[in-house]
Order: C-alpha cells, then structure tokens, then sequence
C-alpha cells in the first residue's frame, strides 16, 4: 500500500475558520447575507416605483432593471451562496475564502451598485460591471470541479454559464430598446434546470436522512431512469418555451413536463415530512415546477398572462427553493439544530403567500396594483425575517460542531 494511501485524509474543515472575518470563512456567509439585503432593497425600489413613482435604473428602465436584479442580482447571489459552499463538499477541496472571496462578493456588489443609477457613470460602464460576475463565479466553480475531478456536476455549471449568457442578452435588448423576454425566459429556465438538477439531489436526500432517524419504512426513491426522463423533459419545454411562448406545442410539451415532475415528487415522500417545516418547505418549492409548467401551458390557451406564468417560476420555484436552501444551509453550516424555528416557518409562509398573489393580480385586474404590491410586501417581509433571524449569525457565529 502506498503511504499517502495509509494516511486518513483529513475532512475538509467546512466553514470553520479559526482567523480572519467570520463573514468571509464561507462562501453562503457574504452571499447569502447579501442576498437576502438585496431581495429587500430592491423589492423595496421596485414596489415605490410603481406605487410612487420612484425612479430607479435611471438609464436603463425600471421594469428591466426590475426583473434584471430579480435574476441576475438577487437569485446569482444566491446561486453563488450555495455553489461555493457545496462544491467543497462534491470536490473535498477547501472552499473559497478569505480575499478571494471578498474580491467575489465585491465584483457582485459593484453590479448591483451601478445599476442602481446607471447614468451616473454611463449605462455601457455600468452594464460591463455587473457582467463580470457570472463569467468569473463560472471559471472558479469549473476550476475547483476540474481539480476535484467531478466531471458529472458539469452540467451545473452548464446552468451557470446559460444565466452568464442570458445577462449578456439581456443588456443587449436593452441597449437595442428591444423586449428582454427572450433573456428573461432563458434566466428563468436556466434556474428550473437547477433546481432540477440539484433539487433532484437536496430534497430526497434531505428527506431520506430525516425520515430514517425516524425509522420511517417508505424512504425516498432513488435517482433512477425516470428522474433522467423528467429532467430531459423539463429541458425540451423549456427550450421550447424560450423560442415559442405562445406556440401551443409549447402548452403540450410543458403539460408533459409537468406531469412528470409531479410524479417525480410524489417518489419522495413529501407528505411524510409534515412535522420538520425545514424539510418540508422544499418539497412545497419543487412542487412550484409542475404547477409553473402548467401555468406555462396556459398562456396559449389564452387562460392565463405571460406575467403571471412566468412569476410562479420566479417566486414560487425560484424564489421559495433559494430561501429554504439559504436557511438550511445558514443552520447546517453555523452548528445551529436543523429544525425550522417559528420565524422561519413565518417567513416561508410570507414567500408562498407572495407566489400566490402575484398571479391572482393579472386574474383580478380591478386591484392589479393592490395585489402587486401586497406580493412585494410578502417577499420582504420573507426576507427581512431571513435577515433578522440569520444576519447576527452570518456575521458572528463561528462553526461549533461538525457537519
């Protein structure tokens, strides 16, 4: 036996950080902290925009500086958040800290700076700071998953580098004054696809590991051929979808997907899991896909607006599946007991309350604005109790256990 083979390999210290700012220890501390401030700050804009008036994105346009910081400012921190907390875990290298990350976080943060008010410093100059992020967090995570060696997750990255390109094609479409529906689509499939993909790993096995510890007899199905179907027909909808929103293929090959991703979450024995909020909250936001595709499916029919389609991927999917990751994963990594307290169980209910509002504004048009706004009240107040609940812990609290 060769000697490096005799020697135990030391476990990759996962979040705990004996020097430096506790804030930069960990890739979901400085991310998902700025996440959550940011999914405040900017619904808080966009909200007083459309009830007063406010100006934002000066420049650059407030509906599209709207769904541009919804997509690419908050979701890619978010995004960014999880990534490099979990690839040290597929790749067992040391995660990203210290300067490196700082220098990360910063280049995200200068995007969302610049785009605030854009003219100060020229829409062109402000639009090449904010598409920095995406390329660099994409060439950090393929080189810590090449050096691990982890060729299967590459198709991850794949989902990165589709939201890198919709960035770009949505800055483009704005600067040509054109529809960015066609970026916009492509970001939200991008992130359906994630949500799939990792989704598809997170949420049974999660679930398996607490319903084990209760010596529960039906256990989550393992990932199968059936799981490779469902994600190879989320990906052809999808596709579709982004070309064609209004084809009526598109409401056939979405209903498909959707039946298919229900039935994919039914073999994970969600229903089990109604005592841990914690877990249950995930499968509520997968289940968010099937009724998103089937939403999708009725634009054609003329049964249901664009808009609303489009936001239960958003809010629903998008949305609810970040927050219940943000607060696991703030829990899981910080030694505090994975349960969900009181305040995150209010705090998902605001989001799924806000998911459920945003359609039902374009159905009721006579309180369209009422309701819009009622729906960026839900999502603050969501993660402003994220903030509260976890921001003293992002920023202080040191790892106290292993994981």
């Amino acid at each position: 036996m060769a000697y490096t083979d005799s020697i135990k390999r030391k476990p990759v210290p996962r979040g705990i950080a004996h020097t430096g700012p506790v804030i930069l220890a960990y890739g979901f501390r400085p991310f998902f902290l700025g996440a959550g401030l940011w999914a405040v700050l900017a619904m808080g804009l966009w909200v007083g925009a459309l009830a007063l008036g406010l100006p934002i994105g000066a420049g650059y346009g407030g509906p599209a500086w709207h769904a541009h910081e919804m997509l690419f400012g908050y979701s890619s921190a978010a995004l960014a958040g999880f990534l490099l907390t979990a690839i040290p875990n597929w790749t067992g290298r040391l995660p990203v800290s210290g300067a490196s990350l700082a220098a990360l976080f910063l280049v995200w943060l200068a995007g969302r700076l610049a785009l605030i008010a854009p003219s100060a410093i020229g829409v062109g100059w402000a639009i090449a700071l904010d598409s920095a992020f995406l390329p660099l967090l994409f060439a950090i995570c393929l080189r810590e998953v090449a050096a691990g060696r982890k060729w299967r997750d590459l198709k991850v990255l794949a989902g990165v580098l589709a939201l890198a390109c919709a960035n770009g094609g949505f800055h483009a479409l704005v600067l040509i004054d054109a529809g960015t529906g066609l970026a916009s689509r492509l970001a939200v499939s991008a992130y359906i696809m994630l949500i799939g993909i990792i989704g598809g790993r997170i949420v049974p096995s999660f679930t398996r590991n607490w319903l084990a510890k209760r010596h529960a007899t039906s256990l989550p199905a393992p990932y199968g051929p059936f799981d490779t179907t469902a994600l190879l027909g989320a990906l052809a909808a999808l596709s579709v979808w982004i070309v064609w929103p209004d084809r009526w293929e598109t409401g056939v090959a979405c209903l498909l997907a959707a039946l298919l991703h229900a039935i994919r979450l039914t073999r994970w024995q969600g229903w089990q899991t109604g005592r841990e909020r914690l877990v249950l909250v995930l499968h509520i936001a997968y289940a968010a896909l099937p009724v998103g595709f089937t939403c999708v499916a009725l634009v054609p029919l003329g049964l249901l607006g664009p808009a609303s389609a489009l936001h239960v991927f958003t809010i629903g999917a998008i949305g609810l599946m970040t927050l219940a990751i943000m607060t696991r994963a703030t829990r899981g990594h910080t030694g505090l007991p994975l349960t969900a307290s009181p305040l995150t169980v209010t705090s998902d209910g605001f989001l799924i309350a806000g998911a459920l509002l945003r359609p039902v504004a374009t159905l009721w048009s006579d309180h369209y604005m009422t309701l819009i706004s009622a729906s960026g009240l839900c999502w603050m107040i969501a993660f402003a109790l994220y903030l509260v609940e976890y921001a003293p812990v992002l920023l202080a609290r040191r790892k106290t256990r292993p994981d």
